[in-house]
């Protein structure tokens, strides 16, 4: 009589399955998918939320606009947006996934581009003032450079959070790791289960990865007098987003 191995010993069976990795529609393939897909939506969040950000924490007005939008692109599950978005123009596949993401990556990219220009020491700018720049000049040459800590930390968050979150394109055929997982749930729990636990496995494994390398790139950009600040900078803006 065989005995059905468990979960976690038919999940490390999965995954040592050379043709699971190599075959098309395998880890690789799937990987490099979730990348790309979150990626682009990071790309996409940085668009929209970094120009708005940093412009409202120029000129020192709209902060709770961007708490506002902050807090309702959080309130919107990227469940529900992946059920609309197929509906509307972008159809199935990957745009909607990319937008749905995107939406979803906006709220620590914004919080932390505001928070990072309107952190920036009163006396720089005055001393930036006295020499003659203009709020352009301002703009590009000491707050920005200054708010890179902050820049650089919500970067970090957003695209972790995306990369564990896009596992849900599985459901509008989107691809990514998350087709693993939805495959393995086209089985039974017996057999599939496994898969289930691998696939779970690997996002998670992946957004670890994502955090390690861009801590390390956080690291590498930010001047070491700004790194305390840096340290500071996503729960400065976490808190100026919980307290609309």
């Amino acid at each position: 009589m065989t005995v059905a191995a468990g979960p976690i010993e038919a999940a490390v069976i999965w995954l040592n399955d050379p043709l699971n990795w190599t075959n098309p529609g395998g880890i690789l393939d799937r990987t490099g998918e979730h990348l790309a897909i979150s990626a682009a939506a990071v790309l996409l969040g940085c668009l929209v939320a970094w120009p708005i950000g940093l412009w409202l924490g120029h000129t020192g007005r709209g902060g709770g606009l961007v708490v506002l939008v902050a807090n309702l692109t959080l309130a919107v599950p990227t469940l529900a947006l992946l059920t609309i978005l197929p509906l509307t123009f972008l159809g199935f596949g990957r745009p909607p996934v990319v937008v749905a993401l995107a939406v979803f990556a906006v709220p620590p990219l914004l919080a932390n581009a505001y928070t990072g220009v309107r952190a920036v020491d009163p006396e720089a700018r005055d001393a930036a003032r006295g020499m003659g720049f203009s709020g352009w000049q301002l703009l590009r040459r000491v707050e920005l450079p200054l708010a890179v800590p902050y820049l650089a930390a919500g970067f970090r968050t957003a695209a972790v959070q995306v990369v564990a979150t896009a596992a849900l394109a599985s459901f509008v055929n989107g691809g990514g790791l998350g087709q693993i997982i939805r495959a393995g749930f086209g089985l039974d729990i017996a057999a599939g289960g496994g898969q289930i636990l691998a696939g779970g496995l690997l996002v998670a494994g992946l957004a670890m990865v994502v955090e390690l390398v861009l801590a390390l790139v956080e690291r590498l950009v930010t001047p070491r007098p700004l790194r305390t600040r840096g340290r500071r900078a996503r729960r400065r803006a976490a808190e100026a987003v919980s307290g609309a």
